[in-house]
């Protein structure tokens, strides 16, 4: 089987997650529940691919019903006004087996370039004959630069929240025929 051509994200078996510091203490974890993305290669190694990404801001779950809803306003993702994020790759090289993603990430009205690391998982066939591909996406962005600024600092002057975001993004493809 070939790898070239265009491969569409699995929501079924991808997971897109974020990581917090809360008053330098302790780590918050967040999902995106709701995501869609594809990848176009002309290499059977996927080295520089297309890959387009986009996620729903409504969709975020911190498990914290109260906590999403202010995620969700606008002293941070204004998710009424902005409600998708998106992300649109630039270049994806290879760097020993695994790859750097470079593109531009959209948060709100910001557009900034970033860079993340990409461990390749492989690719295999599943039970309905479909050819899938697996990628681990880390990296880390600050929150700040994409005009998420909101901050609260406590009586004793500890920041509420990190500007440091930490990514992982767990996705699975699906071949097009």
């Amino acid at each position: 089987m070939s790898n070239i051509g265009k491969w569409v994200v699995d929501p079924m078996h991808s997971e897109v997650q974020f990581k917090v510091k809360h008053l330098v203490i302790s780590t918050v974890t967040g999902t995106f529940k709701v995501f869609d993305g594809s990848l176009t290669t002309e290499s059977e190694d996927f080295t520089n691919a297309s890959i387009d990404f986009s996620l729903d801001v409504t969709s975020i779950d911190t498990n914290q019903t109260d906590r999403d809803n202010h995620l969700k306003s606008a002293d941070f993702f204004d998710a009424e006004k902005f409600p998708v994020m998106k992300f649109i790759s630039t270049a994806f090289t290879k760097s020993g087996d695994d790859y750097k993603l470079e593109g531009h990430l959209t948060i709100k009205d910001v557009t900034k370039p970033v860079t993340l690391d990409v461990e390749f998982g492989g690719t295999a066939t599943d039970f309905y004959n479909q050819e899938k591909a697996g990628f681990e996406v880390t990296g880390k962005i600050s929150r700040t630069a994409f005009g998420l600024t909101w901050n609260g600092v406590t009586e004793a002057g500890k920041i509420v929240v990190g500007d440091e975001i930490k990514l992982a993004i767990n996705v699975q493809f699906t071949k097009q025929a």
